[in-house]
């Protein structure tokens, strides 16, 4: 192949892998900028969080075996997996994940520390009582959701379900989600964390659950990127000019 052929062809398919390749690199490019630039804290809600007081150490707690007892006299049980202690509204709760078996679901039930009752999932005006003291500022309530399914592109998604998203009016529309069953917030979501989630996706080419940073387009582009810079490094070399002696 001729020297001007082949100049001609490596200049034409730099310039198409350029163009092709151009626009994802200027979304990487301002995905690393976002995300070098901004805190973390606030993206996460962090500074949002409020002051949770803890429980006192005096505070009598019942066994939790009197509470396995109890759920084995309406559900079969054979394993349990997790026992925390948390607060509902400043009082205690237990909250226990346990099973059938090996291969079915895990189930979650809350009981009353102190008492050893058995209680249901939180109700809606208790969610919304919860968030309130969860969030630091002072807030009217702007909405409330009850969400039972999310797909891979809800900001709650992989996620406990069933949960309440309260939303407050804020400047930062921050919503709160907060499990029903398991009785304790989960997330902030304000606009910081949505502007970062999209520049996520944009990042790591993942317009199905935004997270896998092995799916096939983003090797494939990838590897376009080094065949743009090795024809972009051929063709300095191709193209210059042979020094005069």
């Amino acid at each position: 192949m001729k020297k001007v052929e082949f100049h001609r062809k490596i200049r034409k398919t730099h310039r198409w892998l350029g163009l092709i390749l151009g626009i994802q690199f200027l979304f990487w490019t301002i995905g690393g900028l976002y995300f070098s630039w901004s805190n973390m804290d606030e993206v996460h809600g962090d500074h949002q969080k409020a002051h949770i007081n803890p429980l006192s150490a005096d505070i009598y707690l019942i066994s939790p075996q009197e509470i396995i007892q109890k759920i084995k006299q309406k559900d079969s049980i054979s394993f349990v997996y997790d026992i925390h202690l948390i607060q509902i509204l400043g009082k205690p709760f237990y909250q226990i994940s346990y099973s059938k078996g090996h291969d079915d679901g895990k189930k979650t039930q809350l009981a009353d520390a102190k008492t050893g009752a058995l209680r249901t999932a939180l109700s809606e005006k208790e969610a919304v009582e919860i968030a309130k003291k969860a969030f630091s500022d002072n807030a009217q309530l702007k909405q409330v959701e009850y969400l039972t399914t999310t797909n891979g592109h809800h900001e709650y998604r992989e996620q406990p379900l069933p949960a309440f998203a309260i939303t407050f009016e804020h400047p930062t529309n921050t919503t709160v989600y907060v499990s029903s069953a398991l009785g304790t917030v989960q997330k902030f979501r304000n606009n910081k964390w949505r502007i970062f989630d999209f520049l996520w996706m944009m990042h790591t080419m993942d317009y199905q659950s935004r997270d896998n940073l092995s799916n096939w387009l983003l090797r494939a582009f990838s590897i376009f990127g080094l065949f743009t810079i090795s024809s972009g490094f051929v063709l300095f070399f191709v193209s210059r000019k042979k020094s005069i002696k």
